[in-house]
């Protein structure tokens, strides 16, 4: 039976994702002569673009994370089900998840990315991932508690270690992430553990390439970089990074820096588990689509947000929020098209421009061919972030959190909750001689 109870047997669209290709695929069906089923192993939307202030203690996750159902509270004709894809039967159409199988007509796939480690060694087992609700947290507890620990520690290497943490990638998540931890660092935790002393604590950002955001114009990334180094950053360009261990990062140059704590901001690509689904994949495991985002030999089959490599003019489009929104918007168009018989159109992508922001009062951006830096940059991310965060209530949360926080320099989510202590425990065994245990990074993300 339909959505709607009509009991008509109408043409079903599952869409795999609640992220913004998915949801924004879902939002434009609603209403349309058509049944839907959202998919995911989350009961929840994220706004990813504000994850890192969750893992830097700005905001809380629920600040930025909103209930699929109350999303979809007035969509007749959507329905969601928390349920995580397993595989594909395409010559079936169907969708294999851990409980069900589940026929389609047409599916939209907006599974979105995962870490890419580039074959780095140890990276996947002891850097810490931002890409996911389930790391920032992880990553939250696992900064305070190396303070915790620190507070009380004797040995002045070990405090050391502790207290440098290390940023790999200087993209915008990594830049923005490099300058919110700076600000905790050397803001309301130096005032928190008033025994540590300042110069222990480091935050390291490392890139591989010449320069920062390297998605922008050369002088915002010199402008990002200057800025970064007076918030107290040592920002390393031209760095690569051959190999982590629980307790140092080691470099192209043969340097080893000791630290407890990476996090991963260096780049993402298509889950793994596609090469099994009978999926063609390009560069960076991305599924391979036509100029409409369908699969070539099965037209039914569609791709959105960061799973998906269409190109334009011969480059891969960025896995970013506002191309999979595009693409979830126009997937769904092209499904009503093609339900009346209709060509679908190619999709074309309208490049809203690029933002960063760099701690308080400061950010970059490049909008339609006009740059921005410093406070108007940053109050135009400001107004930009907010409009997109959905729900009011999150708009009103955050806008409490960045007012209290730019008021009285304080985090308010300084929490480290489960498995922030175990990570602690692992630690402090990992130190004791003749103990064993886990890193604190396997330990905590195994949460």
């Amino acid at each position: 039976m339909s959505p709607t109870g009509s009991g008509a047997a109408r043409p079903r669209v599952v869409i795999c994702g609640a992220g913004f290709g998915g949801l924004w695929a879902a939002r434009r069906l609603v209403r349309e002569p058509v049944d839907v089923l959202l998919l995911d192993r989350n009961n929840y939307h994220t706004f990813f673009p504000l994850l890192y202030q969750v893992a830097a203690a700005e905001l809380g996750p629920g600040d930025i994370a909103y209930p699929v159902r109350s999303i979809l509270r007035k969509a007749p004709n959507v329905r969601f089900r928390m349920a995580e894809v397993c595989d594909l039967d395409l010559p079936g159409r169907s969708v294999i998840t851990r409980t069900d199988r589940i026929p389609y007509d047409h599916l939209v796939l907006a599974l979105g990315s995962v870490p890419n480690f580039f074959g780095v060694e140890g990276a996947a087992e002891h850097a810490f991932p931002l890409r996911e609700m389930n790391h920032s947290l992880p990553l939250r507890s696992q900064i305070l508690t190396c303070f915790e620990r620190a507070s009380h520690d004797p040995d002045a290497h070990r405090r050391r270690r502790r207290l440098t943490f290390v940023i790999v990638g200087g993209g915008p998540t990594g830049v923005e992430y490099a300058g919110a931890l700076a600000e905790l660092v050397f803001g309301p935790l130096r005032i928190d553990y008033p025994d540590l002393c300042a110069q222990d604590a480091r935050v390291i950002l490392l890139e591989a390439t010449d320069r920062l955001l390297g998605g922008m114009s050369e002088p915002l990334g010199a402008y990002a970089v200057k800025r970064l180094r007076s918030m107290g950053v040592e920002v390393r360009t031209g760095s690569t990074v051959t190999r982590i261990a629980p307790d140092r990062i080691e470099l192209g140059d043969g340097e080893s820096i000791p630290t407890d704590t990476v996090a991963w901001t260096a780049g993402v690509q298509g889950d793994p588990r596609l090469a099994g689904w009978g999926l063609p994949l390009g560069s960076g495991g991305r599924v391979e689509v036509t100029p409409s985002l369908h699969l070539r030999d099965h037209p039914e089959v569609w791709a959105a947000g960061d799973l998906a490599g269409p190109k334009e003019n011969g480059a891969l489009l960025p896995q970013v929020a506002p191309v999979a929104m595009q693409q979830g918007e126009a997937i769904a168009r092209n499904v009503l098209k093609c339900l009346r018989g209709e060509e679908p159109d190619p999709f074309r992508y309208r490049d809203p421009g690029m933002l960063a922001v760099i701690g308080r009062n400061s950010a970059v951006a490049d909008l339609a061919g006009r740059r921005f830096t410093g406070f108007p940059a940053w109050v135009l991310w400001l107004l930009i972030h907010i409009a997109k965060l959905i729900g009011f209530r999150n708009r009103a949360l955050v806008l409490v959190n960045w007012a209290w926080n730019y008021l009285r320099y304080e985090r308010a989510v300084r929490l480290i909750l489960p498995p922030g202590p175990v990570a602690a425990t692992v630690e402090e065994m990992r130190d004791v001689p003749g103990a064993s245990g886990r890193s604190p990074a396997n330990a905590v993300s195994a949460g």
